[in-house]
């Protein structure tokens, strides 16, 4: 077929005049350098391609050569521990300026460690493990048959080092490679999807007592400038008890990419020692790369992420920000012409983020295994507007809404997640799991702090009106038992080598800790006992076990908690 021809050229929008020959969503190679590019609408003989590169000195009727593949990513060895383009293309050993085709940041000439675990002769189905590849850490990398293979294994090679393009055995007559390639448009299939039943351990208490999220659900996390979302995403990517986690720098600043990539290669993996790196895969576009690509770059951490899944293990996607995306997907609409839907967004911003985090899920593989894909979307409101278009249509699809806001954090609260503005919908199935787990009384001490901090403020808007001393015993006790709550729970310091993490057994200590003092103070309002006395008295213990008792020491915790009350049965 005669090669298509560019017509115009704005931006990252580039219009051909085809032959008729090219599909929606083809992968196409832009004039001379071969820019990539994807079929984005086709009409009347003229298609829209959305470049991802620069398009400087592309002129009309540069050739446009058609793939005949849909954008695809690369998946096997070689993404755990590096940094990655939109494209999924390596970063991490790359030139400063990654330009196509640019040398040093080819996979497939590395050489992988392949151990068989099949026999030639033996039945296999899509999905299933023909060997293992051992990864830069503790994840192993599983070579599966592709999805839509199966058979007899009609030959396998036998334990070595072998090349990424190398044919490592055949399965009812298809040959199987170490690597293979998968459109990042289309989820991976699935035996079926099955009910979240786990919580994800974040290690963070405000989450993890108050707005849990289960492996294989979705979170959104809406927050203006400063109010700490990048931090509170890197201690979940480093603190989480997933077993992989695939960190999506989209449209942020590239000095902040740079920190996190920066800490992630630094920090040691607190689950078994290593490097932190060795179990995330990193994909990186920043403000100044390429604004599709970052259109691009979500779904190739969702595509990476489902790769893993389905070798058995606990992924969890980090997309910072969502909103940054979205203004992709407004600019882009803007050039084509499409017509403009609230704020300028396109009116098909809603089913691109359903179809986003419709990605996440438990699920049963092909293979048989279970894993599941987590994602947590941060979300840029502009001025902090929670009601903007990206805000609120996420809180449409996601289990869970992690608000952050302005003043907790300005009063370096931290993490500064607000109690009044955010939610968890699968709290009762965490309940169930708590039960299970040696915890009966955790949802009902759940329903109690979020109680207790609602009527808080309830009554702190009212002492601004009368006063402190306004408010009667008992009232005054509520605003004491929530304020420590929050310096005592809520609050927590990711820069503590003694809490940046909060184990299971401590947070639950905690919890119980501060109901117990909570009680004690509310019987001695009841008893006629003045404010004054037990608003003096030292709750510090408490507040200060926080730092020095360890990850896990309930015992600590305990033992603080026996000391406050100790101090207010002197009380008169």
């Amino acid at each position: 077929m005669s090669a298509a021809r560019v017509t115009r050229v704005d931006g990252p929008m580039v219009e051909v005049s085809h032959t008729g020959r090219l599909a929606m969503h083809e992968l196409v190679e832009i004039g001379p350098d071969a820019l990539p590019g994807e079929v984005v609408a086709i009409r009347d003989g003229r298609a829209t391609v959305q470049a991802y590169e620069y398009t400087g000195g592309l002129r009309p009727d540069d050739r446009v050569c058609p793939t005949g593949t849909p954008l695809t990513a690369r998946l096997g060895p070689g993404l755990l521990g590096r940094v990655f383009d939109g494209l999924l293309r390596p970063l991490t050993d790359g030139p400063v300026w990654l330009l196509p085709q640019a040398p040093g940041t080819d996979l497939d000439g590395e050489r992988w460690d392949f151990e068989p675990g099949v026999r030639v002769g033996q039945q296999v189905t899509g999905g299933s493990e023909l060997g293992t590849v051992p990864g830069p850490g503790a994840v192993v990398y599983r070579i599966m048959v592709p999805p839509d293979g199966g058979g007899t294994v009609e030959s396998i090679v036998p334990a070595g080092r072998y090349r990424a393009d190398d044919e490592i055995a055949v399965v009812g007559g298809a040959p199987v490679r170490l690597t293979t390639r998968w459109p990042v448009r289309l989820p991976r299939p699935v035996r079926e999807r099955r009910p979240a039943d786990t919580p994800l351990h974040t290690g963070q208490r405000v989450i993890d007592l108050l707005f849990p999220v289960l492996k294989g659900g979705s979170v959104a996390v809406p927050g203006g400038f400063g109010t700490g979302k990048t931090m509170l995403l890197q201690q979940i990517s480093k603190w989480c008890d997933a077993d992989v986690i695939v960190y999506a720098g989209c449209g942020e600043r590239g000095n902040e990419m740079a920190d996190v990539v920066t800490e992630l290669f630094a920090l040691t993996d607190p689950r078994g020692g290593g490097r932190l790196a060795d179990r995330t895969v990193a994909i990186a576009n920043t403000s100044n790369m390429p604004m599709m690509a970052r259109e691009t770059g979500v779904h190739s951490a969702v595509t990476v992420a489902e790769y893993f899944r389905d070798m058995g293990y606990d992924v969890l996607v980090i997309a910072d920000s969502t909103s940054r995306w979205a203004e992709a997907l407004r600019e882009f609409a803007s050039r084509t012409g499409v017509l403009p839907a609230e704020e300028g967004y396109p009116a098909t911003l809603g089913s691109a983020l359903a179809a986003f985090y419709e990605r996440a899920g438990a699920v049963t593989t092909l293979g048989g295994a279970h894993g599941s894909v987590t994602i947590v979307g941060a979300v840029s409101p502009p001025g902090g507007d929670l009601t903007e278009p990206v805000t609120t249509q996420s809180e449409r699809f996601v289990r869970g809404l992690w608000t952050l806001d302005r003043e907790l954090a300005y009063a370096r609260h931290y993490p500064a997640v607000s109690w009044s503005g955010s939610f968890a919908r699968d709290a009762l199935t965490v309940g169930a799991w708590q039960v299970s787990h040696g915890a009966p009384n955790w949802a009902a001490d759940r329903a109690r702090l979020l109680s207790l901090l609602t009527e808080a403020d309830r009554l702190a808007a009212l002492a601004e009106l009368i006063g402190i001393t306004g408010l009667a015993a008992p009232e005054r006790a509520v605003l004491l038992t929530a304020r420590l709550v929050r310096d005592a729970v809520l609050r927590q310091s990711g820069l503590s080598p003694r809490d940046g993490y909060c184990g299971r057994a401590k947070g639950l200590a905690l919890v119980e800790a501060v109901l117990a003092v909570g009680d004690r103070l509310r019987w001695l309002a009841e008893q006629g006992r003045p404010a004054e006395s037990f608003e003096s008295a030292d709750l510090g213990a408490l507040v200060r076990v926080r730092d020095t008792a360890g990850p896990d020491d309930a015992a600590a915790v305990l033992t603080a908690r026996d000391t406050v009350l100790t101090e207010l049965e002197g009380v008169s």
